[in-house]
Parts: structure tokens; sequence; C-alpha cells
């Protein structure tokens, strides 16, 4: 899960995006996002899918399986 925590890191200062406003939209507690940054949990397929949309990337480059975040899109 280290490539997770390092996308969703890099996604979140890229769009220079708060915690808190990225586990709003997605529809989880602060505790739950800031969790899956750190890698203590790993997050069910419903928020992979709806971290994904919301940075509009694509779930393989998420988790580290490509470079390239519109492949599979």
């Amino acid at each position: 899960m280290c490539s997770f925590t390092k996308r969703l890191a890099k996604l979140k200062l890229e769009r220079n995006l708060l915690q808190k406003t990225i586990a709003d939209n997605i529809n989880v507690s602060l505790r739950a996002y800031q969790y899956y940054e750190r890698g203590q949990r790993e997050p069910q397929m419903s928020v992979l899918i709806a971290l994904a949309d919301y940075f509009d990337v694509s779930i393989d480059y998420l988790v580290g399986r490509t470079n390239n975040p519109r492949i599979n899109k």
C-alpha cells in the first residue's frame, strides 16, 4: 500500500487540498482519510472508486499499478 499512500498525498499536495476537504467529498470521516494517507488502513473498494473519481485518475494509478493517471479510465 506504500505506493497508494504516496500517490494520495501527492494528489492532495498538487491540488492544494486539505484532508478534511477530501474526506468530506468522498463521504468518509477525517480520521478514516488520515488512516488511508498514513497507510494505517486500506480503503474499501467503494472508497477507492470515490477517490479515483474525486481526483479524476484511474484506480490503477492510485494503487501504483501504472504511472499513467488516465490508463483504463
